[in-house]
């Protein structure tokens, strides 16, 4: 009872309240504050200044910089909105165009555009003879689908649809023959380039149409104001192509595994028998200016094609694309 216990000294690992040292903030809270918007942006804003180099323009006035500043707006605020925006007012000349460097271009959307022609007169003003078509290209400027109404006696129509592919659906540079005749009849032979770009689009009750956009083989007649015809329109899908369920239409399984006796059945017959055969479009082709220097000719077109059948296994629906056309004759 009267011995005096003497408690042992704190060892090392072990920190008294007093001892502690107080972080500024909490830990959340500083964990927050360093992935934060503002300081992430800061720290983009001081890399970007350390290593950006300087991009040298080749534009000669702030005009023409503005101008172009512009059309990349348009046509970002169109994929932004998931709609198409033609606006002749953000397009660029073939010249203007040809000024610019790949940096310029580079994420503005004008790699998707047609150019477009200032000055020029009506397409009567063609004279007469053979021309090479060249640089022929095709902007859509929107992509409506054909649906059945939904009453029984109603009538389908052409219904505005949602773009889900990026700015990848221009078809550019392609060549061909023009040849224009004494009494102004037009007849336009299209032969090759990019004539052909996969596009989806989305019905506004969700469901999605895939199409090749194209204008192959495109064969047609007219005046130097107006002229249409039909094209190619080929599969969207290989026939090498395989489905889920390992079928092909030149390699992969005739009938899907496992259902070997049911691969007569009638119901199975397009799923299990692939076809890649063309299908038929047409197209018409409005003449709105022509310059009589450069040879460049624009103006609008309207075409309507049919869009993906799965290798043959459901029924194509009927795609209107209208838009904006440009060309130059040699």
């Amino acid at each position: 009872r009267g011995v005096t216990v003497t408690p042992p000294p704190p060892s090392p690992s072990f920190r008294t309240r007093s001892t502690v040292t107080q972080h500024p903030c909490p830990t959340m809270a500083c964990l927050s504050a360093s992935f934060s918007l503002a300081a992430v942006a800061s720290k983009r804003a001081a890399v970007r200044t350390k290593t950006r180099s300087t991009v040298r323009c080749s534009a000669k006035t702030d005009a023409f910089v503005a101008k172009v500043e512009k059309a990349g707006k348009v046509a970002f605020s169109g994929l932004a909105a998931s709609a198409l925006i033609a606006s002749s007012a953000g397009a660029v000349t073939y010249d203007e165009l040809q000024g610019l460097t790949y940096l310029q271009v580079k994420g503005t959307g004008l790699a998707n555009t047609c150019p477009v022609v200032e000055t020029g007169e009506k397409g009567s003003t063609i004279k007469a003879g053979d021309y090479a078509l060249e640089k022929f290209c095709m902007e859509p400027t929107s992509f409506t689908v054909k649906e059945e109404s939904s009453f029984k006696a109603g009538e389908s129509e052409f219904t505005k649809t949602k773009l889900m592919t990026r700015l990848t659906y221009t078809l550019d540079g392609m060549t061909g023959s023009f040849k224009v005749g004494a009494d102004g009849s037009v007849a336009i032979q299209e032969r090759d380039g990019l004539d052909y770009a996969a596009v989806t689009v989305q019905l506004p009750g969700g469901e999605r149409v895939p199409f090749l956009f194209t204008l192959k083989e495109f064969t047609g007649k007219g005046n130097t104001s107006q002229f249409g015809g039909d094209f190619v329109v080929p599969s969207y899908r290989g026939s090498s192509f395989l489905d889920p369920k390992g079928r092909g239409g030149s390699t992969g399984y005739d009938t899907a595994v496992g259902l070997q006796g049911k691969s007569d059945a009638d119901e199975l017959q397009k799923e299990n028998n692939k076809n890649v055969a063309a299908l038929k479009g047409s197209a018409v082709f409005n003449v709105a200016k022509y310059d009589v220097v450069t040879g460049e000719i624009a103006g609008v077109f309207e075409s309507i094609q049919p869009s993906d059948t799965d290798l043959g296994s459901k029924a194509p629906k009927d795609v209107k694309v209208t838009g904006l056309w440009y060309a130059q004759l040699q």
